[in-house]
């Protein structure tokens, strides 16, 4: 059975032709840094490999021309768009309305343009990939994997904010958790990879971060709540923010709520700090002398060791923490600000492992560090398509 994934971040698009139940990936690749002139570009097969850079403006033009090459002549892997049995799409955000993998129908997608509001830079993109993809593959069952149904199990004391009761019962105001289909896939093999280890902490790094404090298997806490947008800084947004900050931007400065949403969701984070969202800029801009840059960074890591803290607390303990994602999977350096000075923590980083590229699971603590550090690349894309698979086959 083939089966395309579909994973549209805010900045990019991942994409796998996965054949199952066998897992063989027949094609993959990804484009990121949608939106900027030089966005990237990249399309694998066992025997075709294109890089490409060149401006992509939005995620219908990636998707249409992802889907191009899918059925090209000479690099194309399908010969007829009814060879597609399903589309997997990741959706950021459920609500309260989704904790299952659910085939989609006009009602699903109006529930998740509804929900476009709590995730602007996701929801949108996704329910852009759900109708392109309905329109080229249409004999395929449309099938969406929500990032907020691994954090169903955060318990309520984590999960309810001090706020009046009926805003939760009525308006469902809640923390929800997001990137949660990462989180799953790494959490699950660190878990396997170090067999008896019950609290884990994963770290999910990329132009949206997100950090899940994990026992036994589930999430019991994560940084980011009813919107994909506060916890650690990220590629454009700010995280964290004193609620009294949005106040003094409308009633003293004058602005109006749609503004100080974009400043906060499209103007801030790194971009805000140093003028520029991804990181690979950033550290080249830092490793020169830039002051902003480097504060950056640094700013960036404190903000993740806070919340190592806050939840090697909330475990009672702390086994491992694992890295992954774009920026965590290959930013050495990032990975060694924030290990560093936190030998309460039991974390003890080698340095020469650190700077090893891998894509397998990898430790890069020291022999004595009380705390396994590990390297994780997820891969989002496998756990969409093994639960489409069990959803369609049942």
């Amino acid at each position: 059975m083939k089966i395309v994934i579909i994973n549209s971040g805010s900045s990019s698009i991942k994409y796998q032709l996965i054949e199952m139940p066998t897992q063989a990936v027949i094609c993959s690749g990804m484009i990121d840094r949608i939106g900027l002139e030089s966005s990237n570009f990249s399309y694998a097969t066992d025997t075709n490999k294109i890089e490409e850079i060149l401006p992509i403006a939005n995620h219908k033009i990636g998707l249409e021309k992802i889907a191009q090459l899918l059925m090209d002549e000479k690099v194309g892997v399908i010969k007829s768009t009814s060879e597609i049995k399903a589309v997997g799409h990741r959706v950021v955000h459920g609500g309260s309305y989704f904790s299952n993998t659910t085939i989609i129908n006009e009602e699903v997608k109006d529930k998740i343009k509804e929900l476009s509001e709590l995730a602007p830079l996701h929801n949108p993109a996704h329910l852009v990939g759900i109708n392109v993809a309905e329109q080229i593959f249409a004999s395929a069952t449309q099938i969406a994997v929500f990032d907020t149904a691994f954090h169903q199990t955060i318990p309520v004391e984590a999960y309810k904010y001090a706020i009046p009761n009926y805003l939760l019962t009525e308006n469902k105001i809640r923390v929800y958790g997001f990137h949660g289909t990462s989180h799953k896939y790494v959490s699950e093999k660190a878990i396997d990879y170090l067999k008896d280890s019950s609290k884990i902490i994963t770290i999910h790094l990329g132009n949206g971060c997100s950090i899940t404090a994990i026992k036994d298997g589930k999430s019991i806490d994560h940084s980011m709540g009813f919107s994909p947008a506060n916890g650690l800084i990220m590629g454009t947004r700010a995280g964290d923010i004193d609620q009294s900050v949005i106040f003094y931007l409308v009633k003293t400065l004058g602005y109006t709520p749609d503004e100080v949403n974009a400043i906060l969701l499209k103007q801030s984070g790194m971009l805000g700090l140093t003028g520029y969202s991804d990181l690979r800029d950033i550290e080249s801009n830092a490793g020169q002398g830039n002051k902003d840059c480097q504060l950056a960074l640094a700013m960036n890591a404190y903000r993740i060791k806070k919340y190592i803290g806050a939840y090697a607390a909330a475990l009672n303990g702390l086994d491992a923490i694992v890295f992954t994602a774009g920026i965590g999977e290959n930013s050495s350096y990032m990975r060694e600000l924030v290990c560093i000075d936190m030998e309460f923590f039991g974390l003890a980083l080698d340095k020469f492992k650190n700077e090893i590229r891998s894509k397998e699971i990898r430790e890069i603590n020291l022999p004595e560090s009380k705390t396994k550090i590990l390297v994780i690349p997820t891969n989002e894309e496998l756990e969409i398509a093994n639960q489409v698979y069990d959803l369609i086959v049942g």
